[in-house]
């Protein structure tokens, strides 16, 4: 047979399903299979090849090529015809493969007589499990109808892979749902947990891949995008009063859920023989692979919607994923391809940990995660595909390193470090109430980063002195529309109130680069790191600084106020923010509202350009809070994001420290108040060392705050300032080997 009808295509699937229904081993379904195909296709060969692991393809069933090769042959991913369409993801057609380049010809096989080779990838939703191929001697193209025919075949194998059918009899789900895996990603919060998963979007599993009644899937198909039609029509009219942006983006959600030719492609795949579940994960797989190749973004995007689509209408016609709390496991740990602000929240402290596939070390996912002082490791690769709910996973934020089942070796010895983390911990609540002093006098203040209410139970929990710095930009980004001025006084106001007196510092707004509000149009542009974010929209955007400003100093109900700017890189823009301030002050008096008591307007100094500003700048400035995250990687020009250069540049190196020792002296000149803010504050070989070279107030998350001070407390700053000069001198690149043997030293 060389054409293939849809009422043929129906019958192979059939008798796959009849194979999938007799009582038979793994290899036995296999051969069964191949032998089908090969029948059904009218060729002499066809080849069933799985990956053994990421790199490796093995033939796994025959019919036509030497059985003996069966297990025995394997090839590289990318080697040969079936390495390159198992690389590609993309079919191979050729009447002479042999002539082909990249040809591999394998012995073993007996394949040197076949000259037509057909190959199509088995993968499901861009998981690459393998390649199906057929082969024959005569020297001829398949057509199209054949080709479509083999994917359909590829599409249910696949799916019976995800459904253990070729890993023994009586197996419910694929080994590889059982085996310890282990996942190195990276930190984005310190912290261990152990717990069990918790999918924030859990697969879909099809359990019925092939239709047994075309015509009752092709109406369950209709009324499931019907369905998910009026969903959207529902998301619609309930932003049609919000912002325009986000309307555009729902009215391009919609016509692609209202597109005749996604339907249309569905119905084919059901008519091929697919169940509607089938022919729903076939388009997506396709979606998917699509949006790996292509590099425009808008493309990308309406991919990416796509995929989202295909998701909820496989919701819809499963019922899988809906979450219920006897669903809910002991100690949660979410494991997702990435999270927003405002879904993370929704989970709050339920949640021992957070694993995603994607994410980045400044998100707005890893400052909530932070706010709620749990684990978070991000960069997971391929989580989401081996994790189900329920199963055993411990997370060590500490060193981005996530084991999924554990055995059992692995899971005491993790066991082991959790247990001594809480017994450090116990012993930093011993010195919660003592001062950060120095073996040689110096007392340095600690104070606590935060950004949501959350975190305010911590400023006394931890010992903290204040809270160096309150990101305002959360109560932005959990939002779908801009917040109203009421609003944000009464969340500053409440913030005020927690910490019964304490120090505030709160950031203006702080968005762009990786932080992007939703319903407000941004400019990125490549490297949206240096890009229009920050102090830059605030004044290009006056209104929402004046609002923000406006809304601080009705929250301070006439107690001491402080506000900094951040991302201020020349002295014009400080002047500029503070004429702001003075605007939004008048206007308040004007209207007759209290103002606040004593005023501190201060800057961040993120940019090394605003170290070298004029000394009037330093004169007229109520106080400088250095911002490590990105000072860093400017000093460096290393993106922070970037796993391959982000750990290459030591805080501790001599070119750094001696950087912001200059920028302490220019400070103590105009006696301009200093601290420094940020991840390597909360660390505390760097802390110490940053005490040392004269700072007096650092700045870090809460659960930092006791390590930091336990160590301060153990170290004479003067010994070890001379330690750092030594290295200078010698013209060391960094400080840290002789900062480490001089700690060993101290008690």
């Amino acid at each position: 047979m060389t054409e293939q009808t849809d009422s043929e295509s129906r019958k192979l699937l059939g008798r796959l399903r009849d194979a999938m229904a007799r009582d038979a081993e793994g290899q036995e379904r296999l051969d069964q299979i191949t032998k089908l195909i090969a029948g059904s296709m009218g060729t002499e060969v066809c080849s069933i090849y799985l990956f053994r692991d990421e790199e490796t393809l093995e033939l796994c069933a025959t019919q036509g090529l030497n059985v003996e090769a069966v297990h025995q042959t394997r090839m590289r991913l990318g080697e040969g015809l079936v390495g390159r369409v198992a690389r590609t993801g993309k079919v191979i057609n050729t009447p002479e493969a042999p002539s082909m380049r990249g040809f591999r010809y394998m012995r073993e096989t007996g394949e040197e007589i076949y000259s037509s080779f057909l190959g199509v990838p088995i993968q499901r939703l861009g998981e690459k499990l393998g390649v199906l191929v057929v082969q024959s001697k005569s020297k001829r193209e398949y057509s199209p109808d054949e080709i479509y025919a083999l994917e359909v075949v590829a599409m249910v194998l696949a799916e019976m892979a995800e459904l253990g059918a070729f890993q023994g009899e009586g197996e419910a789900l694929s080994a590889r749902h059982q085996k310890s895996v282990l996942f190195r990603g990276a930190s984005a919060q310190e912290g261990a947990a152990e717990g069990h998963v918790w999918l924030h979007e859990p697969r879909v599993v099809v359990t019925n891949p092939i239709a047994e009644d075309p015509h009752s899937d092709f109406l369950r198909l209709t009324e499931a995008v019907e369905k998910l039609r009026f969903d959207v029509d529902q998301m619609l009219e309930a932003s049609a009063d919000g912002d325009k942006e986000q309307f555009k983006v729902l009215e391009a959600y919609r016509m692609l859920a209202n597109s005749k030719g996604w339907l249309r492609r569905m119905q084919e795949d059901i008519s091929r023989g697919l169940s509607a579940e089938a022919a729903v994960e076939k388009e997506q797989s396709q979606a998917r692979a699509r949006m790996e190749q292509v590099q425009d973004l808008y493309l990308r995007e309406r991919l990416s919607d796509l995929d989202d689509l295909s998701n909820r209408l496989l919701r819809i016609l499963t019922g899988q994923g809906v979450k219920s709390e006897a669903e809910y496991p002991q100690r949660p740990i979410l494991v997702a391809r990435n999270i927003g602000p405002a879904e993370l929240l929704e989970y709050g402290r339920n949640l021992a940990g957070v694993v995603l596939e994607q994410g980045s070390v400044g998100s707005h996912a890893t400052i909530v995660a932070r706010a709620l002082a749990i684990p978070l490791v991000i960069h997971a690769e391929r989580i989401t595909t081996e994790a189900l709910n329920g199963d055993q996973i411990m997370v060590d934020g500490e060193q981005g390193i996530v084991h999924l089942r554990p055995d059992e070796a692995v899971a005491a010895a993790f066991r082991d470090k959790i247990a001594m983390y809480e017994k450090a911990q116990e012993r930093y609540v011993f010195l919660r109430d003592k001062p950060a002093k120095s073996s040689c006098g110096k007392v340095i203040s600690l104070n606590m980063n935060a950004g949501l209410m959350a975190d305010l139970p911590s400023l006394a929990n931890s010992g903290a002195e204040g809270v160096g710095l309150f990101r305002t930009e959360l109560q932005f980004l959990v939002r779908n529309q801009m917040p109203k001025r009421t609003e944000l006084a009464e969340i500053y106001a409440r913030v005020l109130d927690a910490a019964m007196g304490k120090r505030v510092v709160f950031r203006t707004l702080d968005i762009g680069s990786d932080k992007v509000l939703t319903y407000m149009k941004t400019n990125d542009g490549p490297n949206p790191a240096l890009g229009w974010r920050a102090i830059r929209i605030g004044l290009d955007k006056p209104g929402v600084m004046r609002m923000q400003l406006q809304a601080l100093f009705r929250a301070a109900k006439g107690r001491p106020l402080t506000v900094m700017f951040p991302f201020v890189a020349q002295f014009d823009e400080y002047r500029a923010a503070r004429k702001e301030v003075d605007k939004a002050l008048a206007r308040e008096k004007i209207l007759g509202h209290v103002l606040p008591e004593k005023l501190e307007i201060g800057a961040m100094l993120e940019t090394p350009s605003l170290a070298y500003a004029p000394q009037k700048f330093f004169e007229e400035v109520d106080f400088l809070s250095i911002g490590g995250n990105d000072l860093k990687q400017f000093f460096f020009a290393a993106d922070r994001e970037n796993e391959s250069v982000r750990r290459r540049y030591d805080t501790l190196n001599v070119s750094f420290l001696t950087f912001l020792e200059n920028i302490v002296k220019r400070c103590a000149i105009t006696s301009t108040p200093l601290s420094f803010c940020g991840e390597d504050a909360g660390r505390p070989v760097e802390a110490v060392c940053l005490a040392a070279i004269g700072f007096r107030v650092l700045s870090m998350r809460a659960a930092s705050i006791g390590p930091v001070k336990s160590l301060v407390r153990c170290v004479n700053l003067d010994n070890l300032y001379e330690v750092i000069n030594e290295a200078r001198d010698r013209g060391e690149q960094s400080t840290r080997v002789r900062v480490m043997e001089f700690l060993r030293t101290q008690n």
